[in-house]
């Protein structure tokens, strides 16, 4: 395991600092930041909301933590993610790219980054922000597990509210957005917040999303 670890079952660890934590944090030091401050927390700017769907895009046939170690260099070759200049880039920016060692270097990957880039800007044209549009696919109670355990979560690859928010973001001609990256997108981004019964870092997120939809509903 990636750190020490006090207590280990098979949905949860308690970390030698005494939190316990979702099982799948444990393996890597970046995994548990992750885990402890990102993931399942409700993201509001706009750039950071499509720098996440973007980069779960790339992740696709990839593990999670290959990315997260790739983020600084991929904000850096994006231009931030700043959906404005990425919107711009041509066919030189996309030779660069496919140069750059330091990220996922997949040509249709970071084509579909370029598109949708344009489809963000065009959906702003109809909502207001990103944060308008993502929360429509919350998905409603009736949708969800009675509890989230990992056998649950393991049953939640395509969830109906995941293939809705994909099915409509295809529509508007996005790319890599399959049900399967919504939905990691959704936990991502705190439109679903599961973090394990038992997680300390549940009720953290849980406050966190009541204040934010407080805030922007």
């Amino acid at each position: 395991m990636g750190y020490d670890i006090a207590m280990e079952t098979n949905d949860l660890i308690t970390g030698a600092d005494g939190v316990t934590r979702c099982w799948w944090s444990a393996s890597d030091p970046e995994y548990r930041r992750y885990h402890d401050e990102e993931w399942g927390f409700p993201a509001s700017s706009n750039v950071r909301l499509y720098e996440k769907i973007c980069l779960e895009g790339f992740q696709s046939g990839l593990s999670w933590i290959t990315i997260l170690r790739k983020r600084p260099a991929f904000r850096e070759a994006f231009d931030g993610f700043d959906y404005v200049r990425v919107a711009q880039y041509t066919e030189a920016d996309v030779e660069r790219l496919l140069a750059d060692a330091s990220i996922v270097r997949h040509r249709k990957k970071i084509e579909s980054t370029i598109n949708n880039a344009r489809r963000t800007i065009e959906l702003l044209e109809e909502f207001h922000s990103l944060v308008a549009y993502v929360w429509q696919f919350e998905p409603p109670y009736a949708e969800r597990p009675a509890a989230i355990t990992r056998s649950a979560l393991a049953e939640m690859t395509k969830p109906p509210a995941a293939a809705r928010l994909a099915k409509d973001l295809k529509r508007r001609g996005w790319s890599y957005v399959g049900p399967t990256t919504a939905y990691a997108f959704m936990q991502s981004v705190g439109l679903v917040n599961d973090h394990l019964e038992g997680c300390d870092i549940r009720t953290r997120a849980t406050d966190a999303r009541v204040d934010f939809l407080r805030r922007n509903r």
